[in-house]
């Protein structure tokens, strides 16, 4: 079952459109979501979370319009800035926003504030962005939502409660089988709790894969210059050329390149690979 599922959605906006965008975000997992700056990773949440009206298409959230309000109920949304509240303190903005939630867990409320070390009674304006956004998790998990949706949530952190966000994230997604959707250009995060991969380029779907799928498939093939020919080249998908040799990203079976033996040198790809080679791709092909 998809906890979301868009159904070519359309949003024009003054200088950017997303166009006939179709995706699926499987229930009970973390599906990572990645692109450049300006690919319209933010203009996709903002429409899913209905603060932004679709032109055309469908967005269902657990089978029913994303605009059904029982539905929002059981989602929690961690954005990297809480400009809104720069005003209030915790306790402030719990008595403002713990009503608006029939699931609110004040027990799982009051252990997050001591695991994340927030003051209750200190106002928002004097955290650090690494605080916000701790405070912003808060909130999104005090009402045990089913989707978790997140916007850069590790930019700003510590190392350290980097590493533990993540850590948390996993055990959510394991222990109470919630639905984690994650927004960042952080991509080494994902490669390490990623379970499925999303990437848009352009308002456009350029892959959505489970990272199993990424792993096998996709490869980094680096060899000598001689040997990229134009019929090498139509192998991949992007490359880069150096004085010394090229560096390409190849999807499918790399035992295409025994016949090179020792000439050609093949290593996983990571997200960033798939990023940069697919973008790269699409500007060989402008």
């Amino acid at each position: 079952m998809n906890a979301v599922e868009f159904k070519h959605v359309t949003k024009n906006r003054k200088h950017f459109s997303i166009e006939d965008l179709s995706m699926t975000i499987p229930q009970g997992y973390i599906t990572g979501f990645i692109g450049p700056n300006g690919s319209g990773k933010t203009t996709t949440i903002q429409l899913m979370m209905d603060i932004l009206q679709l032109d055309d298409g469908d967005i269902q959230l657990f089978g029913t319009s994303h605009k059904n309000h029982s539905t929002k109920q059981h989602v929690g949304f961690v954005y990297d800035d809480l400009y809104m509240y720069e005003e209030f303190t915790i306790k402030k903005m719990k008595a403002f926003i713990a009503p608006l939630y029939d699931t609110w867990n004040e027990k799982l409320f009051q252990r997050y504030i001591a695991q994340f070390n927030l003051s209750p009674q200190k106002k928002i304006k004097h955290f650090s962005k690494g605080m916000k956004m701790k405070c912003s998790l808060l909130f999104a998990l005090a009402h045990e939502p089913l989707f978790i949706v997140m916007d850069e949530p590790t930019s700003g952190l510590d190392p350290i409660f980097r590493r533990e966000l993540l850590d948390l994230l996993q055990q959510l997604m394991v222990r109470e089988k919630q639905t984690i959707f994650l927004s960042t250009h952080i991509t080494t995060d994902l490669d390490r709790i990623a379970d499925y991969i999303i990437f848009i380029d352009h308002g456009q779907i350029v892959l959505q894969k489970s990272m199993e799928e990424i792993r096998e498939k996709f490869h980094i093939v680096k060899g000598k210059k001689a040997l990229l020919d134009n019929d090498i080249r139509n192998l991949f998908h992007g490359y880069k050329e150096t004085a010394f040799g090229f560096e390409a990203l190849f999807e499918g079976d790399p035992q295409l390149f025994e016949p090179f033996n020792e000439e050609v040198l093949i290593e996983p790809a990571t997200l960033e690979d798939l990023m940069y080679f697919m973008t790269k791709e699409k500007q060989l092909e402008g």
